[in-house]
């Protein structure tokens, strides 16, 4: 039986679960940056990226796991421009290598968001 995760956040009105354990991956729903308690975007691209991969962060601490049990991310955006904005956030969030990454030019993602990040992280 697969375990759900779902952080203290997460509401019943959410059509998904946070993250799904099957065997020993876990499947990390698309997260985006909103400021907490909010359904509201930052103002500025790097708080958005850090909020997004904050909770990133929290959902893999509610299974035990850390930035690096990753092992792959997806990161959407409709502004490829902002790829190095994005990074220059990213990789101060692991120690050791990262994860194979997928950063595509999307159409427009849910609340006008800038990033939308996905992943699966593996128990070690």
């Amino acid at each position: 039986m697969n375990e759900h995760i779902n952080l203290p956040s997460h509401t019943q009105a959410m059509p998904f679960s946070d993250a799904v354990w099957a065997g020993d991956l876990l499947y990390l729903s698309g997260r985006i940056g909103v400021i907490p308690g909010t359904r509201k975007l930052p103002r500025e691209a790097t708080e958005e990226a850090r909020l997004l991969l904050d909770g990133v962060r929290d959902v893999l601490a509610a299974a035990n796991l850390t930035m690096d049990d990753l092992v792959f991310v997806q990161v959407s955006t409709p502004d490829v421009s902002l790829y190095d904005v994005f990074n220059g956030i990213y990789t101060k969030y692991f120690k050791g290598p990262l994860p194979a990454r997928a950063f595509l030019g999307s159409g427009p993602l849910l609340s006008g968001a800038r990033f939308e990040l996905w992943g699966i992280a593996k128990r070690q």
